[in-house]
């Protein structure tokens, strides 16, 4: 199973690089594969982004994975 993780586009360098951000970690990804703005949220698998979502979606996503992050630390 592969997982792709929720982050919010924070920069967007030359290149095709951005700078994204999952909630506690920034980090630069590739932004080949898809049309991005910066604010916007995108998939972000193995150092590509890979497909954009809404940022409602963005936030929900990222909820889910903390609650799914403490029940396994808990």
């Amino acid at each position: 199973m592969c997982v792709a993780i929720p982050a919010e586009v924070l920069e967007i360098k030359e290149g095709n690089v951005g700078v994204v951000d999952y909630g506690d970690l920034r980090q630069e990804v590739r932004l080949d594969l898809v049309d991005v703005k910066i604010g916007e949220f995108v998939l972000v698998h193995v150092g590509f982004a890979i497909q954009k979502l809404s940022r409602e979606e963005g936030l929900e996503t990222r909820e889910l994975f903390k609650q799914v992050y403490a029940a396994m630390e808990g």
